[in-house]
């Protein structure tokens, strides 16, 4: 990369990072909903078509950063150790994803993004197609795992195995995490919700799991 390539990266990536921090900002101290692109791209003295060349939407604006989850339970299938099945990369994982974003809500600025996000009809559904983005990537990840697997246990129909579990599991996982942020616990709560709530998740999971077993769908092909 050239002197003046690298210095034009550098340039993008630091407006990116200040609309980014601007957008934030302003969705903390006022509101999503009365934010808008205009506003965002005032306060960071850039055009407004700058933000958009950035971020596509206001939504993304929001969630950008925020959301690990979205390809966590896929990562944790896709990079588990060697010989390890997916479901049981799977749901310590998954498990240990839910019990962080829950007990960061002891963090203000946490705190601040789950009450604008219980205010705006608008965040909260576009949070429902992360959630369904992170079911669709985990249900890839799981029918690659157990396509590839080299003479190892796997389902007995792949495709049918891998929806069901990530359909499920994500559904339960959301269920719990929603409603452990419902009402906003005190900071002092938190930590014991938070360890309940990743307690609880775990027993459901294993329940699926076993479950799953019992109708023979992860016996060996």
């Amino acid at each position: 990369m050239s002197e003046g390539s690298d210095r034009r990266a550098r340039k993008k990536a630091a407006t990116r990072a200040l609309v980014l921090a601007t957008a934030q900002r302003l969705f903390d101290e006022r509101g999503f909903e009365a934010v808008t692109i205009a506003d965002i791209a005032d306060t960071a003295d850039v055009a407004v078509q700058t933000v958009f060349n950035h971020f596509p939407t206001k939504e993304d604006l929001f969630f950008t950063g925020r959301t690990p989850w979205v390809d966590s339970p896929a990562e944790a299938v896709r990079r588990r150790p060697v010989g390890t099945e997916p479901l049981a990369a799977l749901r310590p994982a998954i498990v240990a994803e839910a019990e962080r974003h829950i007990a960061a809500l002891t963090d203000p600025a946490h705190r601040r993004m789950v009450t604008t996000m219980a205010a705006s009809p608008a965040l909260q559904a576009y949070e429902r197609e992360l959630v369904d983005q992170a079911r669709a990537r985990l249900d890839a990840a799981l029918v690659e795992a157990w396509s590839d697997a080299d003479g190892g246990p796997r389902p007995r129909d792949v495709d049918l195995t891998a929806a069901l579990v990530a359909g499920t599991w994500v559904a339960a996982v959301r269920t719990v995490v929603a409603e452990s942020r419902e009402p906003l616990p005190e900071p002092d709560q938190v930590p014991e919700r938070a360890s309940a709530a990743a307690s609880l998740i775990d027993q459901v999971l294993g329940n699926l799991e076993v479950a799953l077993d019992g109708d023979r769908l992860l016996g060996a092909g």
